[in-house]
Formats: structure tokens, sequence, C-alpha cells
């Protein structure tokens, strides 16, 4: 089937699912600038408020620095207690196809035990 000049095929959907995937991390990007700028605008006291009106150029840049700070020090615990790498692993067992390869390695491995 054709769409646009572009054959559709299961391999095309899954290209275009990589590139949503991928575009979404940037978008998380912007989201977490504009979430940063709600944060600072949304102080209803006055005395704070007036601060910020008046040294926005100083103190929007130093929020977003401690922002950074903040998740690099987030990322970096993160990384420590290896959550992202125990979120792999049950994401690769999850996988038929890495499970596949994961056989397949075995029986090779089985193949040349037996030769020796």
């Amino acid at each position: 089937m054709k769409l646009f000049g572009i054959q559709q095929n299961r391999r095309t959907f899954i290209r275009w699912k990589i590139y949503v995937d991928r575009a979404r991390m940037y978008i998380g990007y912007i989201s977490f600038v504009m979430i940063a700028f709600m944060f600072l605008n949304d102080f209803k006291d006055e005395t704070i408020r007036t601060f910020l009106d008046e040294n926005k150029l100083i103190t929007y840049p130093v929020m977003m620095v401690l922002f950074m700070v903040f998740s690099l020090i987030l990322g970096r615990l993160d990384t420590k207690l290896g959550l992202r790498k125990e979120e792999m692993r049950n994401a690769a067992s999850e996988n038929p196809v890495t499970m596949e390869i994961l056989q397949n390695i075995k029986e090779i491995k089985q193949k040349l035990n037996d030769k020796r």
C-alpha cells in the first residue's frame, strides 16, 4: 500500500515510531523549560512576585541553572542506584527478539561445548 508516495508496511511504521520516540525526548526538554518558567510565574506572594518581576534577567537564568543542577543530581542518583540498568534488563527480558537472540547464543555455546 502506498500513501503520499511512501510504501506502507510494518517497517515503515516501526521507523516512524522510532522517530516519534526520539522526538519525544526533545519535547521533554522543551517541557522542562516551560515548567520552570511556569513555576517562577506562579508565585502569588507580592514581595516575591515584585522581586522576580524586577530582576528577570538575573532570577530566570539562575533558576534555570538550579533546575539543571537538580536534574543532574537526580540523574546521577538514578545512575548510582542502577535503576536504568534494571529497567533495561526488564525491558530486554520482555522483548521477544532479544530472547530469541539469547536462545540462539545458548544453542551456539552448547554446540561449541559438544564439539570439545
